[in-house]
């Protein structure tokens, strides 16, 4: 069986040979599981971990290279799927642009131009 993945040496793989060793870490995780319900030695049992972790590095690599490839095709491009938009915070994702900001309703004009605000002067 294979030994403990490395993410340092997934990043130089393919999309290909990435696929290959995921399909391989589950069919051995897959054994791993037989052979604990069929009471395996203890020392293979605990193997179990040791792969699913390798499992999702696997998986990591493959979806960061995903993610990069799609930024790569979005990147002049009008609009950006939501996932790949500045997470940033709730707040800030709900203000409102600049834009929205100045606008004014109709009757809001109206009512600055018919009654200005009133100017007084203050004696001293």
């Amino acid at each position: 069986m294979s030994s403990k993945v490395k993410a340092g040496q997934l990043w130089g793989k393919n999309k290909e040979q990435l696929a290959k060793q995921l399909e391989e870490l589950k069919f051995e995780l897959n054994q791993l599981r037989v052979q604990k319900i069929s009471n395996g030695a203890s020392t293979k049992t605990q193997r179990i971990g040791e792969v699913r972790k390798s499992i999702a590095r696997v998986l990591t690599v493959i979806n960061a290279n995903q993610r990069a490839q799609l930024r790569l095709f979005y990147k002049n491009k009008k609009y950006l799927p939501l996932d790949l938009r500045p997470k940033l915070t709730r707040e800030i994702r709900r203000r409102l642009t600049k834009h929205e900001r100045t606008q004014t309703t109709d009757k809001q004009r109206k009512r600055a131009i018919h009654f200005p605000a009133r100017k007084f002067a203050v004696k001293v």
